[in-house]
C-alpha cells in the first residue's frame, strides 16, 4: 500500500487540472498513519501549510492539536488529508468545478486508506462525502445538526465535525467542539464488552442486522444502552438492542 499511495502522491504534487495549480506554493496530499481507524478529511491548506507543505500547522492546526489532546487522541494514530489538495486564494469557498477536479485524489486515498471511520471536518467536505455515498443532503439550516453523529452507509462510516476553523471564528463554539470531538476518542476503538456482548453472538448467528453492530459495538458504543448498563453492573435482556428497545424475536442466549 505504501508504494500505491507514494505513487499517487506524485501524481498529486505534479497535478495541474485546474487554476489552482497556478497560485500555489505546496500541493499537500495525505499525511499520517496509513493503518488509520480514523481519516479526517479538511476543505483546502491555509496560507501556513501551503508555505510549509504540512496539514493543520497554522491557527487551525493549534485548535486540532488541543482538542485531540484533551481527548488522548494522537496525531500520529490519525491519517489526514484535504478535499481540495491546493490553497484557496483569500480563504474563498471551493469552486465545483475544483471539487470535481480534485475530489479523485480523495477517493483514491480513501480506498487506499480504507479507514473505519472517515471523519469530514467543515460544511464542503461533508457534503462531498454525503454525495459520494449517496446520503441525503440537509438544508443550509439544517446542516449543523449531521455533526457529532455518526451516520453508516454502504459499509462505510461517517462522521462529521466542525471544521477547527470554527473555533478560531466563534470562541463561543469551544463546549459545542470540544463534545463532538470526543467522539474521536470513542472511535478509535470497539466497546469493551463486544467480545461477550449477545450482540456479538446474535450477528454472527445472522438475526442482528450489522448496522447495530457498525454504528455501536464498533462505532459510538458510548451511546449504547447496554454499554452502560454493564458499567453499572445493571441487569438487562440479552435482546434487549443497543438503543434499549426490546426485540423478542431474537431467541434467549
Amino acid at each position: 500500500m505504501r508504494s500505491k499511495i507514494e505513487a499517487l502522491n506524485t501524481k498529486i504534487q505534479t497535478c495541474t487540472k485546474c487554476r489552482l495549480s497556478e497560485t500555489r506554493t505546496h500541493v499537500l496530499y495525505g499525511e499520517g498513519n496509513l493503518d488509520a481507524r480514523l481519516m479526517l478529511v479538511a476543505q483546502a491548506p491555509g496560507v501556513k501549510e501551503d508555505e510549509e507543505g504540512r496539514m493543520f500547522i497554522g491557527p487551525s492546526g493549534r485548535v486540532l492539536d488541543d482538542l485531540l489532546e484533551a481527548h488522548h487522541v494522537r496525531r500520529d494514530d490519525l491519517y489526514m488529508t484535504n478535499l481540495i489538495k491546493c490553497m484557496l486564494p483569500n480563504y474563498r469557498k471551493p469552486k465545483q468545478d475544483e471539487i470535481e477536479s480534485c475530489s479523485a485524489y480523495l477517493d483514491e486515498e480513501i480506498k487506499l486508506i480504507d479507514p473505519a471511520v472517515l471523519v469530514p471536518l467543515g460544511h464542503y467536505a461533508t457534503r462531498y462525502l454525503l454525495e459520494k455515498y449517496d446520503l441525503e443532503i440537509p438544508s443550509k439550516k439544517d446542516f449543523y445538526r449531521l455533526y457529532g453523529n455518526l451516520v453508516l452507509t454502504n459499509g462505510r462510516k461517517l462522521l462529521p465535525l466542525q471544521h477547527p476553523a470554527a473555533l478560531v471564528h466563534t470562541p463561543t463554539l469551544k463546549e459545542v467542539l470540544v463534545n463532538n470531538y470526543h467522539k474521536l476518542q470513542v472511535l478509535s476503538r470497539e466497546c469493551t464488552w463486544y467480545q461477550v456482548c449477545p450482540m456479538k453472538i446474535y450477528y454472527e448467528e445472522g438475526v442482528l442486522d450489522k448496522k447495530w453492530v457498525e454504528l455501536y459495538c464498533k462505532g459510538d458504543w458510548e451511546s449504547c444502552v447496554r454499554y452502560h448498563m454493564e458499567e453499572c453492573g445493571k441487569p438487562h435482556a440479552d435482546y434487549m438492542l443497543p438503543d434499549g428497545t426490546l426485540d423478542k424475536t431474537m431467541k434467549k442466549l
